[in-house]
Parts: C-alpha cells; sequence; structure tokens
C-alpha cells in the first residue's frame, strides 16, 4: 500500500494548523485513507467525535486498525461513496479533506451531500491540487516516458487529481451545492517519495498512472523510461530524502 501520509507530511502539518476544530467538535474527514486525519481531528476533537469516510474498503479497514492500536474511542469509519450516499442532516460542525474531494464524477452532487450535512455555521476545510503545470512531481514524472504515450493515456485535458485546481471552477461548484465564499490559501511545500532513491522509486513505480503508462510501452521502452524516471529521482535526491515540488489550496468555505 502506498503511504500516502509520508508522500504529504508537510501538506498534513499545514492543513492541520488550518482546521480550526474545536474540543466539541463534531467532524467528518472526506476521503480519510487510512485515517491520519481522522485521527488528528480526533484528537483535537478530544470531547466530540470524528467520522471517516472513504470509497477504498481495504483503507477503512487499515484506518480501523491504527485507530483501534491508537486507543481513540471517538472516532467511527464509513465505507462509502458521497456522490450516493447521504450523511445525516446537519449532524457535523466541520468537514475536512486532505485531497479527498478531487476525484468526485459529478461534483456538484458530492458536495451538496457534504453541505446538508454540514450545521448552519459548518465549515468545510479542504486541501486539493492547484492545476497540474504548477506541480512539479506530475509534470516531472510523466517527462519520463515518451510523449506519445502522454498523448494515449491523457484522455481528458484535466486529470482528475488536479480538477479542483482552478479557483473560479471551484466557487462554481460550492455555490451550487450551497456553500458561501470560499477561500484560498496557498501552500508550496514538496512531496516526499522516500528517504533514498530505491525507496523513491518504488513508490512512484507503484502510482497508478505510472503502471498505466508503463502498460502501454513493449518491453526495451519501458526499460528506458524506467532509467528516466530513476534518474529524475537521483536529481532529486536531498540529505532528508526525494523530495518533488508542489503546490496546492486550502480551501475554506461555509454553509451558504
Amino acid at each position: 500500500m502506498i503511504d500516502y501520509d509520508l508522500e504529504l507530511q508537510r501538506h498534513n502539518d499545514v492543513l492541520r494548523r488550518a482546521y480550526g476544530i474545536r474540543a466539541s467538535d463534531l467532524v467528518v474527514d472526506i476521503g480519510c485513507g487510512t485515517g491520519q486525519t481522522t485521527r488528528e481531528a480526533a484528537q483535537l476533537a478530544a470531547e466530540g467525535a470524528v467520522l471517516g469516510i472513504d470509497r477504498s474498503n481495504e483503507m477503512i479497514e487499515r484506518a480501523r486498525e491504527l485507530t483501534d492500536a491508537a486507543k481513540l474511542g471517538n472516532v467511527e469509519y464509513l465505507c462509502g461513496d458521497l456522490e450516493q450516499h447521504a450523511l445525516p442532516h446537519a449532524s457535523f460542525d466541520v468537514a475536512i479533506s486532505r485531497f479527498g474531494t478531487m476525484f468526485f464524477e459529478h461534483p456538484v452532487a458530492a458536495f451538496s451531500n457534504i453541505g446538508r450535512a454540514l450545521r448552519p455555521h459548518g465549515r468545510l476545510v479542504m486541501m486539493v491540487w492547484q492545476q497540474r503545470e504548477r506541480n512539479e512531481w506530475a509534470t516531472a514524472i510523466e517527462s519520463a516516458f515518451p510523449a506519445e504515450d502522454a498523448r494515449v493515456a491523457g484522455s481528458s485535458p484535466t486529470p482528475l487529481a488536479f480538477s479542483l485546481g482552478e479557483q473560479d471552477f471551484v466557487r462554481d461548484i460550492l455555490d451550487s451545492a450551497g456553500f458561501a465564499a470560499p477561500t484560498f490559501d496557498e501552500v508550496h511545500a514538496p512531496v516526499c517519495y522516500g528517504i533514498d532513491v530505491d525507496a523513491a522509486f518504488a513508490f512512484v513505480s507503484g502510482f497508478s498512472t505510472v503502471q498505466d503508462k508503463a502498460a502501454r510501452l513493449d518491453g526495451r521502452q519501458r526499460e528506458h523510461a524506467f532509467d528516466r524516471l530513476r534518474r529524475l529521482l537521483t536529481e532529486h535526491q536531498g540529505a532528508d530524502g526525494v523530495w518533488l515540488d508542489s503546490r496546492a489550496w486550502i480551501v475554506t468555505a461555509g454553509r451558504g
């Protein structure tokens, strides 16, 4: 399983400070993955409770294991898709997400469900990637593969990971979903892909996008592409690991 907590360690520190979670808050964590953000929210809402929701049953099971090990009694998890799954109405003070909201096929429906689950003065605090071209980790990794493969694989001009990178587009979605006055705070921080090149290469090679591109190549092309990928990661190795630049938004919005 890819360790997104390691990858996003610097982003997580910034996002945690932005939550503004109070001790008595009821919180929902959208796209919670293995639950790091859920558990941290539960520590902040020590007198409240947190619900983590994710579409991956594997992630949810791992989140439950880690939460049991941390002996946190104010956390629950749900495997579900917020495009179709309606949460309890007006039940949460804060909805949080760390890169868990960009993959909705029907974002207005999903954010409407999130909005209805918030109390009248509830808040949404989410972190999303900015545009693809502002994220070195995406453009550099893709550059290791032949350009013709990028054209075949690129079925959409805006890959889902960057679907919420444009501020005006996000404003329109949130307005349609019943949110008001969104703010955008930039986070300029690198992502970590491993403590050394071998670890980073193993990490990045497991990305679904990398596997999809590699599968389109013949054996010799694939070998050359992975050689380029390893050289790229070597160029980004520092004293404390392999890091690539990135830019994200923290988007905060209230119920309309």
